[in-house]
């Protein structure tokens, strides 16, 4: 039975977000190097991308390379950026005939030279589309987005620009690297692992949490539908009461 018809279309997530877990454990099972299930998880990103378009899900945002990844083996980061490359020029076409925005959250400087323009020009390809925003979270850590969150906020303060005591939630929001962004309602972990690792920290006070044993290369448009369905079938009350909402 495909899942999809239990999906109520009223109530959807405008924004998905979702740590990609299990490549390397995925590829063991294979009796294969790390690599192999990293290049295999592109087929869920694909997957996962095209059911959330059809869906209708406004944002997608993806744990892709956290700034701690950049302490793995040499050999693994450089098959993620040159599958990063890849990917982009592969499914850019795919992107624009779907009408679909790629943006990227994190310190993208300290991405590779040649990375980062291919992420730049499909960024620049794709900004006037309007269906769905797909962010990918690239040298990204939560903690280091707070921090220099602060570190703006306050060169503000200094110089006048903005007082200490206009600071609120709206301010801090308009200085992370997901501004443009609506905090996020759902957010998948694949693997089995329960920990959020460092990832949209402040965005996610209070989304939705859905983890899975399922190992990302394995994740199907079967398995988001599963955590929208159970999303929906909770009762999201920001604080209040259940009789406030009723």
């Amino acid at each position: 039975m495909d899942l999809k018809n239990n999906i109520l279309p009223h109530a959807l997530p405008k924004h998905i977000a979702i740590i990609m877990d299990g490549n390397g454990r995925w590829a063991k099972q294979q009796g294969m190097i790390r690599a192999f299930g990293h290049e295999n998880g592109t087929k869920s990103v694909k997957e996962t991308v095209e059911a959330c378009a059809e869906l209708g899900i406004e944002n997608l945002t993806l744990y892709a390379f956290s700034t701690e990844n950049w302490n793995r083996p040499k050999l693994e980061v450089q098959t993620l950026m040159k599958l990063l490359v890849s990917s982009l020029t592969k499914e850019l076409k795919t992107l624009n005939d779907n009408n679909i925005k790629l943006a990227a959250i994190g310190n993208l400087q300290a991405l590779p030279k040649k990375v980062y323009k291919e992420l730049s020009d499909a960024i620049e390809s794709t900004k006037n589309n309007t269906r769905m925003t797909l962010s990918l979270a690239l040298s990204y850590g939560s903690r280091d987005e707070i921090v220099n969150a602060v570190k703006e906020i306050s060169i503000k303060v200094k110089n006048n620009i903005i007082s200490h005591e206009n600071i609120d939630e709206s301010i801090i929001n308009e200085h992370l690297y997901t501004q443009n962004l609506p905090d996020v309602d759902l957010l998948v972990r694949t693997s089995g692992e329960q920990r959020i690792s460092n990832f949209l920290l402040w965005q996610i006070a209070y989304a939705e949490l859905h983890f899975t044993s399922v190992l990302w290369p394995d994740f199907t448009r079967q398995h988001l539908y599963e955590a929208i369905i159970e999303y929906q079938k909770r009762e999201r009350r920001f604080g209040k009461t259940s009789d406030q909402l009723s």
